[in-house]
């Protein structure tokens, strides 16, 4: 705002100039203060064994780099953030910028990718073994599941708000709650 700039006429104070600023939304970045987020799209092999590419490019059209090496290093999970300190917005009235996150996003592969019953034993042999500890149970039954479930699901039509697609809203009694003397 520009206090007092407005058109000047001659026994009138003049007005004030005001500037609304509208942010819209960008097709990468999301931004929060000074620092920006984005989300950091790699390959379900890239995730397991690293990578050197360009990931993303920024604002100011520059590629941004992430060198990530296997093996003996970091392996990336859905999810998890990584920061980069200073390519963020730039602070007002400072050189400092704040930081950009990177929310990894992991593509897997489509379904059926794997053809035989060999290429599936040389992944399982190539991959660490399984160490999570079943269940112990008494009676075992077999289960098919469906794969193409959504949570949204999860107790719809039950009226319960702990419900996953529940549009659950308070239904507001007429005359406020109920309270009897004890």
């Amino acid at each position: 705002m520009l206090a007092g700039e407005a058109d000047q006429l001659p026994d009138q104070e003049p007005g004030d100039i005001v500037f609304e600023l509208k942010e819209i939304e960008h097709d990468t970045f999301e931004r929060a203060g000074a620092d920006l987020k984005a989300e950091l799209h790699i390959s379900l092999v890239e995730a397991l064994t690293g990578f050197n590419r360009v990931v993303l490019t920024h604002l100011d059209g520059r590629g941004m780099q992430l060198n990530v090496q296997q093996p003996n290093g970091k392996v990336l999970r859905p999810g998890q953030v990584l920061k980069i300190d200073g390519e963020g917005m730039p602070i007002k009235k400072s050189d400092a910028k704040g930081d950009l996150y990177l929310v990894v996003d992991i593509e897997f592969p489509e379904d059926g990718w794997l053809r035989d019953d060999a290429a599936v034993q040389k992944l399982r042999d190539a991959l660490p073994k399984n160490e999570i500890t079943e269940p112990m149970a008494d009676e075992v039954e077999e289960v098919e599941a469906n794969f193409d479930a959504e949570l949204e699901d999860f107790g719809a039509g039950s009226g319960d708000p702990r419900a996953g697609g529940a549009d659950w809203e308070d239904e507001e009694e007429e005359g406020g709650p109920q309270c009897a003397p004890q």
